[in-house]
């Protein structure tokens, strides 16, 4: 019987697209004794968002996060993270030693495969942490960005025409991402990830793309992601028709929308199929009702409110209608008619009540995150009407700086700078008057290699200098450990673990660590109050006796 490998990922992914990266351990900690049980291969349940969030707004700590699951999952599933390559959870480029024992600690404490990727699909921001990994015993997964090519409108092509100015067209093709993937290879990786952040990827470029790699590279490749354009499960099964290895997939009450496709659902295309995929469905149902009960409480940071309608995989039957969806679907997926494959999977998804398609997001091609972003910062400056311009510049804003895929730090960094394009337009002034740091070093080539080279002139205009300069590490100055007289001349950081929480994340590991030590030194010396004496209350017969003895 065929197989396909599963990598869960509602613990950090899932409820980072749907919730903010709110779970609290103590919630984590109901599902895990299934998960030990369960058998996926793989569960994602760090990196991203999550060591982050749970210092910011939970006041929790991220190793004891990674060793708790570790210690309660076991050898039942390998346990995977995600980090931005020389980025690691950061912005700038760190130096090797940072990388080095942030993969050494990681993996220690219980880390099994680390997800590498870089945000410019730059391959020499990978290779010191695929080094690493590889020297703690770690598996490195090697993921390739997977993004589009930015769209012109008429006047914008016909205005670089008369420029003299080349736009790029049919970069991110199926050979791009496939000679990507065939040097990660030879770097070593032991996976390829396709890494679809935006869930942009299109069936029938899915089943071109996996048959590439499949025929390209010998290590394992997986799919991953998202059902936000509603493309996703329609690009999952067009994986799996076509040989993928392993698809990544969240548990049915955090799946679908801004989450990546249901496990649910990817099982019952495998049932059809005859595709086994060593998950046991008891344990999966057991999982799903604590995260039915665990959505409602996280009720404040729900992306959707949608509320996917009852199901047990364990015990399933699909009336005949919906059956028949299955069918024609996995036929539609085999004979690449993928308009009508879409429309299946979007009336499979709609069924279950998953969100619709986000038609904004699709229309935009650009990551949901990104989408949001923007909105939330134009709206604080009360000019969402100019949203739309905004929108219009971002293929400008990427042409300009390199063409980046948009993901994690560069979708942020363009659609800044897309806004900030548009608020200048508004106000007169010249493009680009107003400019980030941060679009300004990825011009400059402090995060890599950008896959269409910046025009010289543009980087002059906004470097001051025609020359790529890439990052030096040798200027990376260590973060402070301060001692704090206040907890009695503690340090800040105690071990190296916490060291590498202030290189890491200097502002939010700050207050974090702060209140530990506080917690630490509080429980130590504890608040013993001084003795109050109260006084004597004299009554008659004591004013007496003292009368009598002479006192007055």
């Amino acid at each position: 019987m065929k197989k396909l490998k599963i990598r869960d990922l509602t613990l950090r992914d899932g409820q980072q697209s749907q919730f903010a990266t709110r779970m609290s351990q103590a919630q984590v900690d109901r599902v895990l004794p299934y998960y030990s049980k369960a058998g996926f291969y793989a569960c994602e349940v760090w990196g991203g968002a999550v060591p982050d969030s749970i210092m910011r707004y939970l006041n929790e700590d991220p190793w004891e996060r990674l060793e708790k699951i570790k210690a309660a999952v076991g050898t039942g599933s390998k346990l995977t993270s995600l980090s931005r390559g020389r980025n690691l959870f950061g912005y700038a480029p760190y130096p090797e030693e940072v990388i080095d024992g942030f993969m050494k600690n990681s993996i220690e404490s219980g880390l099994d495969i680390v997800r590498i990727f870089d945000a410019l699909n730059d391959i020499n921001n990978m290779t010191s942490s695929i080094r690493s990994a590889k020297k703690y015993g770690g598996i490195p997964d090697c993921a390739v960005c997977f993004t589009v090519d930015p769209k012109f409108t008429f006047g914008e092509k016909v205005h670089a025409f008369f420029k003299g100015k080349k736009l790029p067209r049919d970069i991110f093709n199926v050979k791009y991402f496939t000679d990507k993937a065939v040097e990660l290879e030879k770097e070593g990786a032991e996976i390829i990830t396709i890494k679809d952040m935006a869930g942009l990827i299109h069936p029938k470029m899915t089943g071109e793309l996996i048959r590439s790699l499949k025929a390209n590279v010998k290590v394992p490749v997986d799919l991953h992601t998202h059902d936000t354009p509603g493309y996703g499960l329609a690009s999952v099964l067009m994986a799996i028709v076509n040989g993928v290895d392993i698809v990544d997939t969240v548990l049915y009450s955090f799946a679908g929308g801004p989450a990546a496709p249901a496990f649910e659902l990817v099982q019952i295309f495998c049932d059809k199929l005859g595709i086994e995929t060593d998950v046991d469905r008891k344990q999966v149902e057991l999982i799903d009702d604590e995260l039915q009960k665990i959505r409602i409480e996280l009720a404040e940071f729900d992306t959707t409110k949608l509320i996917p309608i009852p199901f047990d995989i364990s015990d399933y039957k699909l009336d005949p209608e919906t059956d028949s969806l299955f069918d024609k679907a996995i036929e539609a997926a085999k004979s690449e008619r993928v308009d009508e494959l879409l429309t299946y999977t979007q009336a499979i998804t709609a069924h279950f009540n998953f969100p619709a398609p986000d038609q904004k997001v699709k229309n935009a091609e650009i990551p949901g995150g990104m989408y949001t972003n923007m909105v939330a910062q134009l709206k604080q400056l009360k000019l969402d009407h100019i949203m739309n311009r905004a929108l219009e510049l971002v293929p400008k804003c990427r042409l300009d700086s390199g063409c980046p895929p948009l993901v994690t730090p560069t979708s942020q960094i363009v659609g800044t700078q897309a806004v900030n394009l548009a608020l200048d337009e508004l106000n007169g002034k010249a493009p680009y008057t107003t400019l980030t740091n941060q679009f300004v070093n990825l011009v400059q080539g402090q995060y890599g290699k950008t896959p269409f080279p910046v025009d010289p002139a543009f980087r002059e205009k906004i470097c001051g200098s025609p020359e790529e300069i890439p990052y030096d590490t040798s200027v990376y100055k260590k973060q402070p450990n301060p001692v704090l007289k206040e907890f009695g001349n503690a340090k800040l950081a105690k071990n190296y673990k916490e060291e590498l929480l202030i290189e890491l994340f200097p502002n939010v590991a700050d207050g974090f660590l702060k209140k530990k030590r506080a917690a630490e030194w509080n429980e130590a010396n504890p608040y013993v109050p001084p003795r109050v004496i109260k006084p004597k209350v004299l009554t008659q017969e004591d004013y007496d006796r003292l009368y009598n003895n002479g006192w007055y």
